[in-house]
C-alpha cells in the first residue's frame, strides 16, 4: 500500500496539470510541480496555508470556497473557473477546475483534491476574439440556445441604433427582425443550433427609430464550448442595404426604360420582361415570367440563331446588333427587334 501511495505521489508531483489539494480547514496539502511553475509558489510556500484567503483573487473566494465545501460534502464540481495569485503579484492564472472528495481508507473525507487546467492562454485569446468581434467592420452578433442575445458588436448598434444594453438577454428575432422575416431567420438559426450552418442568407434587422431597416446578409454558425457541445449561433453580416437601394434603383430604370429589355436564366427561362416588352408585344411579365424563351416567344425560323446568341452570352461572349422577332400575343403580327445581348453575372 505504501508503494502505491508514494507512485500515486509521484504521479501527482510529476502531472502535466496544476493539482493541489486541501484539508478539512481548507489547508493546502499537496501543491505539485505544475501548480508551482504556473504560479511561482513553491510547494514550501504553500503547504499549511489558508487556499482560498491566500492564493485565490479576492473577487473569488467566496465562490472558489463554496466548491471546496461542496466537495467536503462529497459533491464534486468540474469545469469550475477561477484564477489563482501569482507570486510576483502582476499576474493571475485562470483555471479550469474539477474538485473532488479526498478519502482515507475507511472512506471518511479528509480533505478536497483539485486538479486543474492552466487555461490563461485560452482566455487570452478568447478575449482577443471578443475585441476582434466588436471592432469588426461587420455586424455581429450571437445567440444562446433560447435565442436571446449574446453578442451584439459596435457595428451591429451602429447600423441599427440599438446598443449592446438594449439588446443583450432579449429574443432576437421576435424583438429585433422585422414580422414578414421571423420564421426564416428562426429557421436559420434552429439549423445552426443543430450543427447546420447557412450563408449568404438575406434578411431585415429593425432600426432603433422604427423608420427604416437595415437589410443584412447573414453567415449563421454553431457556436460550440470547449467540449464541442453547441451553445449558440453566431451570426456574421455584411449590410447590403445599399446594395439592395442600388438594385431596386436598376430595376425600376429597367423597368421604365423607352426599350424592350428581357433577361433569360442559365436555363434560358424569362426572369426579367419590363414595361416596353409588354407594350410591343402584348405580353406582360406575368405572362413570361418563368417560361421558356426561345420556344415560347420567337418565331419558328429565328429560335436556333436566337438560341445561340443567348449560348454565346452564357459562355461571356457578348452579340450586338443582332436582329431577329419576337411573337405577339394576339398571333397577328411579329415584333422585330435590333438585340444586344450580354451576360448577366
Amino acid at each position: 500500500r505504501i508503494a502505491q501511495e508514494q507512485e500515486n505521489i509521484r504521479l501527482i508531483d510529476t502531472a502535466n496539470a496544476p493539482i493541489f489539494g486541501v484539508d478539512t480547514e481548507g489547508k493546502v496539502t499537496v501543491w505539485n510541480k505544475c501548480a508551482a511553475d504556473v504560479t511561482g509558489y513553491q510547494s514550501e510556500d504553500t503547504m499549511g496555508r489558508h487556499l482560498t484567503s491566500e492564493f485565490i483573487t479576492s473577487d473569488f473566494r467566496a465562490s472558489v470556497q463554496e466548491v471546496l465545501d461542496r466537495a467536503l460534502q462529497g459533491k464534486e464540481t468540474a469545469n469550475f473557473e477561477f484564477p489563482l495569485v501569482t507570486k510576483d503579484g502582476h499576474s493571475r492564472v485562470e483555471v479550469l477546475l474539477n474538485a473532488t472528495a479526498r478519502r482515507d481508507v475507511e472512506g471518511r473525507v479528509v480533505g478536497v483534491v483539485g486538479i486543474g487546467q492552466d487555461i490563461t492562454a485560452r482566455i487570452a485569446q478568447e478575449q482577443e476574439y471578443i475585441r476582434l468581434i466588436d471592432t469588426a467592420n461587420a455586424p455581429i452578433f450571437g445567440v444562446d440556445l433560447e435565442g436571446k442575445v449574446t453578442v451584439w458588436n459596435k457595428c451591429a448598434a451602429r447600423l441599427t441604433g440599438y446598443t449592446e444594453e438594449d439588446t443583450m438577454g432579449h429574443h432576437l428575432t421576435s424583438q429585433f427582425i422585422t414580422e414578414d422575416f421571423r420564421a426564416s431567420v428562426q429557421e436559420v438559426l434552429d439549423r445552426a443550433l443543430q450543427g447546420k450552418e447557412t450563408a449568404n442568407f438575406e434578411f431585415p434587422l429593425v432600426t432603433k427609430d422604427g423608420h427604416s431597416r437595415v437589410e443584412v446578409l447573414l453567415n449563421a454558425t454553431s457556436r460550440r464550448d470547449v467540449e464541442g457541445r453547441v451553445v449558440g449561433v453566431v451570426g456574421i453580416g455584411q449590410d447590403i442595404t445599399g446594395r439592395i437601394a442600388q438594385e431596386q434603383e436598376y430595376i425600376r430604370l429597367i423597368d421604365t426604360a423607352n426599350a424592350p429589355i428581357f433577361g433569360v436564366d442559365t436555363e434560358g427561362k424569362v426572369t426579367v420582361w419590363n414595361r416596353c416588352a409588354a407594350d410591343v408585344t402584348g405580353y406582360t411579365a406575368d405572362d413570361t415570367m418563368g417560361h421558356h424563351l426561345v420556344s415560347e416567344f420567337i418565331t419558328e425560323d429565328f429560335r436556333a440563331s436566337v438560341q445561340e446568341v443567348l449560348d454565346r452570352a452564357l459562355q461571356g461572349k457578348e452579340t450586338a446588333n443582332f436582329e431577329f422577332p419576337l411573337i405577339t400575343k394576339d398571333g397577328r403580327s411579329r415584333v422585330e427587334l435590333l438585340l444586344n445581348a450580354t451576360s448577366r453575372r
